[in-house]
């Protein structure tokens, strides 16, 4: 597979995914909702805390030049944010949206972490999808330019996504 096919594909994937996550947004929620759905929101956080842990291992492996152990920790990051993202979209086809209070001093301040959150993440999964394909077939010089971009930015999305989840969760439903 050439790196222009693969990127083409991260992209398709990438539009997918958002698509799943903006139609979750508009349409009606089932009558049902199954109980595990309200442990979805602290396990996400829980994920996120978890690749935000192993990014900066695999971070600090790569440095000391074990690349072996720098391949399982970011192997072990990306399926865990596969399943997280999977783990999302069930809670938000499941539930409605839980809203900061307007009356909240700290709104402006979550709103803004917030919503840099939704557009980074939005926009890093091509490029974890291709850090990961120059990764894996061992092209360094490409892996580096490009997780030069990718390894901050995702580390932002997963600690931010923490820091959204501690923000909010005193407003989930019991």
């Amino acid at each position: 597979m050439t790196d222009k096919l693969f990127f083409t594909i991260s992209i398709v994937v990438s539009v997918i995914v958002f698509a799943i996550v903006v139609i979750l947004n508009i349409i009606p929620k089932p009558d049902f909702t199954p109980s595990f759905v309200r442990y979805l929101p602290p396990l996400n956080a829980c994920i996120n805390g978890t690749c935000s842990v192993l990014l900066i291992i695999s971070f600090y492996f790569i440095k000391r030049k074990n690349i072996p152990a720098h391949k399982k920790l970011n192997i072990t990051a990306f399926f865990l944010s596969a399943a997280f993202l999977v783990s999302y979209i069930l809670y938000h086809y499941f539930s409605i949206e839980v809203k900061f209070p307007a009356d909240n001093p700290l709104r402006p301040i979550y709103l803004v972490i917030l919503l840099s959150h939704i557009l980074l993440a939005s926009l890093i999964l091509p490029f974890i999808l291709m850090s990961f394909y120059r990764g894996l077939n061992m092209q360094v010089e490409k892996h580096k330019k490009i997780v030069r971009w990718t390894f901050p930015i995702w580390l932002y999305v997963t600690l931010t996504g923490v820091i959204v989840y501690l923000m909010i969760s005193p407003y989930y439903p019991s």
